[in-house]
């Protein structure tokens, strides 16, 4: 059997998804056995390349996450809402609550010091907020959802290891196994 290839992908959220990946210790070699890790914000892989599981962490916040995600999806076979703010925005989609430009005058002009009063990043090198934040699938097809702020160790092994296994996890039988 050859090896799966697997990608983690990190958008607009804490990263706490993927320090929750990392908790799950020597079980990485587990998964390693099954397929190689060819993208992840822990390894250096500029482009993103065809792969058989995506992990996406995060929402879609900016033009740049949205033209990301739209080549995440063309190039994975199984997409995988990785955390509450892939699914339902969580902490990042806060903003939503906001015009965003209350947001950029309460983060850029009153937070900084009266030199730089006026003065909101503009530059075509950095990334354009959206208007709103929006969970993954509101802009493509997500094939399953680990759910959890974080989500735990045990649960992102278990959809791993059931997903390189050719099998279709299930969240309910993932909460009766413990590992380690």
């Amino acid at each position: 059997m050859s090896k799966k290839k697997l990608a983690t992908v990190w958008l607009g959220g804490c990263s706490g998804c993927h320090m929750s990946l990392l908790d799950i210790d020597e079980r990485i070699l587990d998964v390693a056995k099954l397929a190689d890790i060819v993208k992840s914000p822990v390894v250096d892989g500029k482009e993103f390349p065809e792969v058989d599981i995506a992990l996406v962490e995060g929402s879609v916040t900016s033009d740049e996450h949205h033209r990301e995600i739209l080549h995440i999806r063309k190039h994975c076979k199984t997409l995988i809402a990785f955390g509450d703010c892939a699914v339902m925005t969580n902490v990042t989609g806060m903003r939503n609550y906001f015009d965003l430009k209350d947001v950029f005058e309460t983060s850029y002009v009153h937070a900084i010091s009266n030199d730089h009063i006026g003065l909101v990043p503009d530059h075509p090198s950095l990334l354009k907020l959206n208007d709103k934040v929006v969970p993954l699938q509101e802009v493509v097809k997500v094939d399953f959802v680990i759910p959890g702020c974080p989500p735990d160790a045990d649960t992102i092994f278990y959809v791993l290891f059931e997903f390189l296994n050719d099998r279709i996890p299930n969240l309910s039988e993932a909460k009766k196994l413990k590992y380690g």
